[in-house]
């Protein structure tokens, strides 16, 4: 097996484990404070805050700048050990100045991101942000040090934690359930609950970030604190993440933007638009970030080495690896919307308001894949600057359909707008992203893998047609796919595997060239196969 299909195998196989235990964390977390409620709402923000600090803080820099500078630390003479101590160093500082800053700015946060909330769901939101915001440490240790491992082709152990949170996590939730009941409600709420939820929240990601160091040995890394920063190319890394950290501020102030418009409760708000996003994200985890992320690695080492054609190459392979996947599972996962939906809500009627934002938010899962590899691939040839004004772009259409949304549509289709505009936006971006990319390399395979996603959607009709009678069989989208949290998932899994024998045998009729391959993929995650 390739160096790319092992680390496939394995950010895949974590992913998928991550994932799943992670829609249990949010269904016991549904049963404890609902789905569209106020108190689920104000735990949506105050539990969201903590990320989107943390994305302006950091994220950015991570995967666009210190992923190919570590991986270039590795060559030097004392295998990079002088390098990532020197980050880490300075990671730490910065990460827990960054949270003391945000707990006392915890008030203004709560109103700034969502000024519908009354004063007694404001105060709830705000005491639950106590309890989240010091996440944003142990997010930052959990990036820095899974990064590392990352860059040094060490990929388990940053996929598989989560795992670990989200076990603390359902028995956390799981406890607030058996101690205090459930409630929806935003008053009635004591320190002792607030403490055990939103502290269960916390303490599962410490606990994700600290599970890292018992793998810190295989990197061969001897760390150490070290405040001597000169010489480590902090000048350059501030470059190339002055851009980069721009881009992830406008992505965050599109998404405020976003979330302003949200009604407090009583429709689809925050907490439903999380959860939208969770199902989105499942196939683009799987899919995008398992593939891509090694290709990201070997393209970087590529870009580094001025090996353009390789480059190019690189391109054209992960779009159409990732294309055979993304679009039959953005194709099932919309057919199956009310009953994916329903995992995640109290109610069939529930799930059924809930489904068009999950519908919406996949137009632009294809789109989201491909541009995953465009936008890396100048990453990888240091190149921020470019990203950020393509990126410019989307967020500024992000928040003028969300504005129009806010302006034109009731509370019931709000969240279904926000979300659509958010994917018309990723369309445009990767039109101009895969453009400018064209004018630096010459070309970016588009006459190899453009015609091959055609080739997926072609085939992918006839397994939408299938998957929908599928539906229909079990009552249609109010019927027995939607009645409960287990009908739920088994209907979505009845109609996702119809889909995608179908899709496969399409493919097969086609005589499409990217089959074997990922056949070669889907036999790795099953036990047993070679």
């Amino acid at each position: 097996m390739s160096g790319i299909g092992r680390a496939s195998l394995i950010i895949g196989a974590g992913t998928i484990a991550s994932r799943l235990s992670g829609f249990v964390r949010t269904v016991v977390l549904v049963s404890a404070v609902g789905s569209m409620s106020g108190a689920a709402n104000a735990f949506a923000i105050a539990n969201q805050l903590p990320n989107n600090v943390f994305a302006i803080i950091s994220t950015g820099l991570l995967t666009a700048v210190l992923v190919p500078q570590i991986a270039r630390s590795a060559t030097l003479a004392d295998g990079g050990s002088a390098f990532v101590s020197k980050l880490l160093t300075v990671g730490t500082l910065t990460l827990m100045v960054a949270t003391a800053l945000a707990l006392a700015a915890a008030p203004l946060l709560i109103t700034l991101y969502q000024p519908k909330f009354p004063p007694e769901q404001a105060a709830l939101a705000t005491t639950f942000a106590y309890w989240c915001l010091p996440q944003i440490f142990f997010y930052g240790i959990y990036a820095l040090l899974g990064e590392t491992l990352n860059a040094r082709n060490i990929y388990g152990p940053f996929t598989w934690s989560p795992i670990v949170n989200n076990v603390v996590s359902i028995a956390g939730f799981g406890a607030f359930i058996l101690f205090f009941g459930t409630t929806g409600k935003v008053s009635g709420w004591t320190l002792p609950m607030i403490t055990l939820l939103a502290g269960t929240a916390t303490l599962g990601i410490a606990v994700q970030a600290g599970i890292l160091l018992l793998f810190w040995r295989r990197a061969g890394l001897k760390v150490r604190p070290d405040f001597r920063w000169r010489g480590m190319g902090l000048g350059k890394i501030g470059r190339l993440a002055g851009w980069t950290f721009l881009m992830v501020v406008i992505g965050q102030l599109a998404a405020l933007v976003q979330t302003r418009q949200l009604p407090p409760e009583g429709s689809p708000g925050a907490f439903a638009m999380q959860n939208a996003w969770l199902l989105f994200m499942l196939p683009y985890s799987i899919i995008v970030i398992s593939i891509g992320t090694p290709y990201f690695t070997r393209l970087s080492q590529h870009a580094s080495a001025g090996r353009d054609d390789d480059v190019r190459s690189d391109i054209s392979s992960s779009i159409r690896t990732l294309g055979v996947f993304i679009v039959i599972a953005a194709v099932a996962l919309a057919v199956a919307a009310v009953p994916a939906s329903r995992i995640f809500t109290n109610s069939s009627a529930d799930a059924i308001a809930a489904a068009p934002v999950l519908l919406c938010l996949l137009v632009g899962l294809v789109p989201l894949a491909i541009l995953f590899v465009v936008q890396r691939t100048f990453y990888a040839y240091d190149d921020t600057r470019t990203p950020f004004f393509f990126t410019l772009v989307q967020a500024s259409l992000v928040a003028i359909t969300a504005l129009i949304a806010g302006a034109t549509l009731d509370a019931t289709n709000l969240a279904a707008g926000i979300a659509l505009g958010q994917s018309l936006a990723s369309t445009v971006q990767l039109i101009i992203a895969t453009w400018l990319l064209r004018r630096r390399l010459g070309t970016v395979g588009f006459s190899l893998w453009a015609p091959a996603v055609l080739r997926f959607i072609i085939a992918a009709i006839p397994a939408a047609l299938l998957g929908w009678g599928i539906l229909m069989l079990m009552g249609g989208p109010a019927g027995w796919a939607s009645q409960s949290v287990f009908t739920g998932v088994v209907s979505s899994a009845a109609i996702g595997i119809g889909a995608v024998v179908v899709y496969f045998g399409m493919l097969a009729v086609l005589r499409a060239p990217e089959l074997v391959p990922a056949l070669a993929i889907v036999r790795r995650f099953i036990p047993g196969a070679r």
